[in-house]
């Protein structure tokens, strides 16, 4: 089994992955990367950052994106997300404007959303890294089959809310039972498609009152 410096309760529902023949392969896959001096992003102390900062049982809003940034100093594992002091990208800049539609009030005024994960919104690329400035360059090693598994397990547990913007992630969580779950569709919010559907969504206050409908507290997004 491979040895996964990721948070415990998130180790102990994923244990049966870590010995798969895929997850070898694509540990060895990322590793050689690293070693071979290559620029790969995020850090490899962040690769697992979503996890780490929002445990299994803590987890109350799931969002998918696809791939991490692939230019210097965005990516720190957690999708959408940008470090404090690094300009927030076209589609988080987007989330900020229907989150201040949608809500009344100003989002947050940088691009890291460690509060929110913080709070239980599971903030999921379907790929955990990336070769600098080549998108997609470590999809189909492995990690779609990996973060897969991480929505098979969530999808045992109800009422919990899924944010899916874009085909991409509506297929992803394709296996979340909307009878027990809100699922929240809608397009990405990149400035190709936002007009189209994301800009008065309302997924953030629809999502907020759904929470505090099922007893849980509201995202301070």
């Amino acid at each position: 089994m491979v040895d996964v410096k990721i948070e415990q309760s998130w180790k102990d529902v994923l244990s049966s992955e870590f010995d798969k023949d895929y997850f070898i392969k694509l540990t060895d896959f990322v590793r050689g990367e690293y070693l071979a001096g290559k620029r790969v992003f995020p850090a490899a102390k962040n690769i697992f950052n979503a996890f780490n900062l929002c445990p299994f049982d803590n987890v109350k809003v799931v969002i998918i994106g696809q791939d991490p940034y692939h230019e210097p100093g965005q990516a720190h594992g957690l999708c959408f997300s940008v470090p404090n002091g690094i300009t927030p990208p076209p589609s988080l800049i987007n989330i900020y404007k229907e989150i201040e539609s949608d809500l009344g009030r100003p989002s947050k005024t940088n691009g890291d959303l460690t509060s929110w994960a913080n709070q239980g919104v599971l903030l999921l690329n379907s790929t955990l890294t990336v070769a600098a400035h080549l998108a997609a360059s470590h999809a189909g090693h492995g990690w779609e089959e990996f973060t897969d598994a991480v929505i098979r397990a969530l999808s045992g547990r109800e009422g919990l809310v899924y944010m899916l913007w874009g085909s991409y992630a509506q297929r992803k969580a394709a296996i979340v039972d909307e009878t027990k779950n809100l699922v929240l569709k809608t397009v990405h919010p990149s400035p190709l498609s936002a007009y189209r559907g994301f800009f008065g969504c309302k997924h953030f206050s629809r999502a907020n009152d759904y929470l505090t409908e099922h007893g849980k507290t509201a995202i301070d997004w």
